[in-house]
């Protein structure tokens, strides 16, 4: 048996199923994209419980030899989402303005990388409750993210003072996330709106966009409920 498969082996690789076109014209950035879309597009259908690699592959017409060898997990599909939607916060990211101007920007390209998943995205987070591990697994992801775009808005995100502003740029994204999830503007209006708040309140709470203080540890400085906010002054 073990010389059967010695002498097989090339020719049974001779019948391996070759792309389709569309398929071996994708490089590794487009064919991440296209089953990121799949899997969104059912988890906005059925649920993100109903979500698995091979069937978003299936969906989108992908190979599962190399879904497999690049989305080893489920998880996987969402921390491939988060460095692209970080990269498309970074691309292009304001250089003029005050750091709390930067950092407006680049929080509303990360929102808006989230805008063109949104219905698969709405569905992930609304499973969140039901799966701690997974909650916990992003709340760190997004704690990386939130290092990358202090430091895009030339902010320092190293050492024990770039933890704490990282820990509270991370409040602040959630807080707005919740805004965006209910959010159903074109323009994200409350999404902006959402965010203009968190952010005040935290130069307020600690004055660490700045550099001057470290971003606060403990309780969240913002309201409990993003729609219950009093709306944030015309500037």
């Amino acid at each position: 048996m073990v010389l059967f498969f010695k002498k097989e082996l090339p020719a049974l690789l001779l019948f391996k199923r070759a792309p389709g076109p569309y398929v071996a014209s994708m490089d590794d950035t487009a064919f991440d994209q296209a089953l990121i879309a799949a899997a969104f597009t059912e988890a906005a259908t059925s649920g993100w419980a109903s979500v698995s690699v091979a069937q978003a592959a299936r969906a989108a017409g992908l190979p599962l030899e190399t879904a497999r060898a690049r989305f080893p997990t489920r998880f996987s599909i969402l921390m491939r989402f988060g460095r692209l939607a970080d990269q498309a916060a970074l691309t292009g990211a304001a250089e003029d303005g005050t750091p709390r101007d930067r950092l407006f920007d680049t929080l509303m390209r990360r929102f808006d990388a989230l805008q063109s998943h949104r219905e698969g995205v709405r569905a992930l987070l609304h499973a969140l409750p039901a799966d701690p591990k997974l909650a916990v697994e992003l709340a760190l992801a997004t704690q990386f993210s939130m290092g990358w775009m202090l430091q895009a808005a030339g902010i320092t995100a190293t050492g024990l003072r770039g933890l704490l502003r990282t820990k509270g740029l991370t409040a602040v994204w959630l807080y707005t996330l919740r805004a965006w999830d209910s959010d159903d503007s074109r323009d994200l209006t409350g999404t902006m709106a959402a965010l203009d708040r968190a952010l005040t309140q935290a130069e307020r709470f600690g004055g660490w966009l700045e550099g001057s203080r470290p971003a606060p540890e403990g309780p969240k400085p913002f309201p409990e409920d993003p729609a219950a906010a009093p709306a944030a002054p015309n500037a």
